[in-house]
């Protein structure tokens, strides 16, 4: 798999190779100055500041980050500023003419090394709206820490119509697109922003987590470069040096992401203990879900994974389950076993659990408007409802284990130590962990899941995009056609999905790559590397959700280990918690703080 990747993202440099020397050709004298006039118009405008006086920001918002915006409401930004770094002489209209102030300090850090911090707010891929009004609450979090806040709006999954009647194309790569250009737009005004823009910083939950984890992952990538052009993202200084929109961390919780192969993992570690719905006995969709979960197991052993001691980790047959054996499923059944003795050694008793822990995105502050974002859909096909947990208050860790292993225990737990082990990844999935969507889990079989729209095009909002489904489908249609339940239209469907492109005319698996930081991440030996990781990541999850499998977010974990580029990674799946901003403990918020400002305090001493 790592390999055909490498393949296609040659190509596809190749193309953009190409693309790029068209777009930069020299050009007429005429022509020249009026680009370079278009660039300079996207200056920040000093004397237009705002000041909350209340609250000490200075704000502006509206703040157009490229030349050519597809979509008018969501291709512009808003910055916040901590008054101390800023110097501002009121005008006539309410404004502010401001310069940055070299004294003004908060906390540790100044206007010139304070830490940039970017809100994701798309979960379920969704567009992120621009703001087009002053919302302070929340922003003191923030920048009472002497953190610059910028929130910039994002194009979504679905294809839109701007206010003036025009429309433009949604869907990968265009979100990722968006905030790439709105880095560059931050430090083409470098001179006019306080904040330190080699110190970008990125967060977000669900889809939001997953775009933060592409900001990280394709910093500089040429692949981009084409989309970027398109919109006329700013990609040289007034010196004409090159510009960057490669990020110092991302923050990423519950990131649905690697979407290359989540439909074949979700089958290999959920899919395959359920027999509801699509994966009910006697139906060819059962058949599918187990030749996806033997398909998994290819694909895995094929990328080369090691754990923190160099280990190969691999998949293994197995007398019980599905390739439930080898060196990568001891090493998932240790961290499962690790989340649960983290919160043993966390946890003080009495504890009450049965709290709704499901969020649609992160909902950070700056942003007075969103999107409606559809619920996932469950393994019936229908829209999935969350179900209202009764509350239950357990008085010693002994008696919650109790609770969990129930008349069919699993869990072996040892009071003296307060620790505890688990009998089988099986076990933990059928207890804690069961699939909540149907197969093809991103690429749903009636294109109904948010993916299927991320990977549509401008002619088609939803599109099929999943190869190995599409591949399984055709290999195996003289035995699924054997069920009474089959229905060839669904392979007729994928099949006829699987060559579209976009308006930029690449096809559908070269951007499935460019949405999948293990694209960028996982890279073989040798090979150059296609861009710039950031240095920084944190990527937590609930160990709980049906949303994804435990193996997206480990393996993004065991591969940006394994690279060198990269200074730290703090992962961690966290017991007793689903689809939210997981934490083992305190506040999601303050740890995302702490550990922005652990990043840049390592940075500094290293100089």
């Amino acid at each position: 798999m790592i390999r055909k990747q490498a393949a296609v993202c040659a190509i596809l440099l190749t193309v953009s190779s190409a693309f790029c020397g068209t777009a930069f050709a020299a050009p007429l004298q005429g022509t020249e100055k009026a680009a370079v006039s278009a660039e300079r118009a996207l200056h920040v405008d000093s004397s237009r500041w705002n000041y909350d006086k209340d609250n000490d920001i200075y704000y502006q918002i509206g703040l157009v980050y490229c030349k050519n915006p597809a979509a008018s409401e969501y291709e512009s930004l808003s910055v916040y500023v901590p008054g101390a770094y800023m110097k501002g002489t009121p005008n006539a209209d309410g404004t502010y003419t401001c310069q940055i102030s070299d004294k003004g300090k908060v906390g540790e850090y100044t206007a010139r090394t304070a830490p940039v911090i970017m809100p994701v707010n798309t979960g379920g891929y969704a567009a992120q709206k621009a703001p087009s009004s002053y919302a302070p609450k929340g922003l003191n979090t923030y920048l009472s820490q002497g953190f610059v806040y910028v929130f910039a709006g994002c194009r979504g999954r679905d294809n839109g119509t701007n206010p003036d009647g025009t429309a433009f194309d949604g869907g990968a790569p265009w979100g990722v697109t968006d905030l790439k250009a709105a880095v560059r737009y931050l430090r083409y005004n470098d001179s006019f922003l306080p904040g330190n823009k080699e110190r970008i910083f990125t967060f977000g939950h669900s889809g939001g987590g997953a775009q933060s984890a592409l900001m990280g992952a394709t910093g500089d990538s040429d692949l981009y470069r084409p989309y970027l052009d398109s919109i006329g993202a700013l990609m040289k200084d007034d010196q004409g040096r090159e510009l960057s929109d490669a990020i110092d961390g991302a923050m990423a919780w519950c990131p649905i992401t690697n979407l290359t192969q989540a439909d074949l993992s979700y089958e290999w570690m959920m899919g395959q203990f359920s027999t509801d719905g699509t994966r009910a006995y006697g139906t060819w969709t059962r058949a599918l879900s187990r030749d996806m979960a033997r398909a998994y197991a290819d694909s895995l052993n094929a990328m080369g994974l090691t754990d923190e001691k160099g280990r190969k980790l691999i998949l293994s047959p197995s007398s019980k389950g599905i390739y439930m054996a080898g060196s990568y499923y001891d090493y998932m059944k240790e961290t499962i076993e690790t989340s649960l003795n983290h919160f043993l050694a966390d946890t003080t008793f009495p504890l009450t659990t049965g709290q709704n822990d499901f969020m649609v995105d992160g909902a950070f502050p700056g942003q007075s408007s969103q999107d409606v974002i559809p619920l996932p859909m469950s393994p019936n096909g229908l829209p999935l409802q969350m179900p209202k947990e009764e509350l239950h208050t357990y008085t010693s860790a002994k008696e919650y284990i109790d609770a969990l292993n129930g008349e069919d225990p699993w869990i072996s737990y040892d009071e003296k130590t307060n620790t505890a082990s688990i009998s089988s990844i099986e076990a933990f999935v059928v207890h804690m962990k069961q699939a909540s969507k149907a197969v093809g889990a991103f690429d749903d079989l009636q294109k109904a899941q948010a993916e299927n729209r991320l990977f549509g095009n401008g002619k088609d909002n939803a599109l099929h995009f999943d190869g190995q489904m599409t591949f399984l489908m055709e290999k195996r249609k003289d035995t699924y056609k054997n069920y009474s339940n089959y229905d060839d239209s669904i392979r007729r469907a994928y099949e006829g999905d699987m060559n579209n492109e976009d308006a930029l005319h690449t096809p559908s698996l070269a951007r499935q790559l460019m949405y999948d930081p293990m694209t960028f991440v996982l890279v073989p030996e040798g090979e150059k590397k296609p861009s710039t990781l950031a240095r920084h990541w944190r990527i937590h999850t609930g160990i709980s959700q049906g949303d994804t499998s435990l193996n997206t977010e480990m393996n993004l974990a065991l591969a940006l280990k394994g690279r060198s580029d990269v200074d730290d990674v703090d992962f961690a799946t966290v017991w007793n918690k689903k689809h939210t901003l997981a934490e083992r403990t305190g506040s999601s918020i303050d740890n995302f703080i702490a550990w922005v400002k652990k990043s840049t305090e390592a940075e500094d001493q290293k100089k």
